[in-house]
């Protein structure tokens, strides 16, 4: 089985090589017993597509891979905290818990004014709020 550290070395792989083509430097990984089902790095600009965040690539990956809209036994691991839309397909597809390594300058899922990783309100049949986890949880 694999560890945190192995899951987040990942991640900062996959953002070096976002960076290197001129995307923001972000990489995710979904974790689902230990092993990664799916990654992704950020792909805004060479995608032309604002979508294209290195969290929702892994989701999308992840729910072609397991053939499900619930991915409730699942961990996301990300470079960067989840922004509103990323926070948005997390709540959505139920991920379990997400660690993220650098808190987000504008519109996080967590330390922005509108925390919808972290919110009780939220439409009937989405997930409770996952366990956030990352370096800063305490400053």
């Amino acid at each position: 089985m694999n560890t945190k550290n192995y899951f987040v070395t990942r991640c900062l792989e996959l953002a070096k090589l976002a960076a290197e083509k001129g995307n923001s430097p972000v990489g995710a990984v979904i974790v689902k017993a230990g092993t990664i089902i799916s990654e992704a790095e950020e792909a805004v600009k060479t995608n032309n597509d604002i979508t294209c965040h290195a969290e929702l690539e892994a989701i999308r990956q992840a729910v072609k891979y397991l053939a499900t809209n619930d991915l409730s036994n699942c961990t996301l691991y990300s470079t960067h905290e989840p922004c509103v839309m990323c926070s948005y397909a997390i709540r959505f597809y139920k991920i379990r818990e997400v660690f993220y390594l650098h808190k987000s300058r504008y519109l996080g899922g967590v330390s922005s004014a509108m925390p919808l990783l972290t919110t009780p309100h939220v439409p009937p049949g989405w997930s409770d709020a996952p366990i956030i986890n990352h370096p800063e949880a305490n400053d």
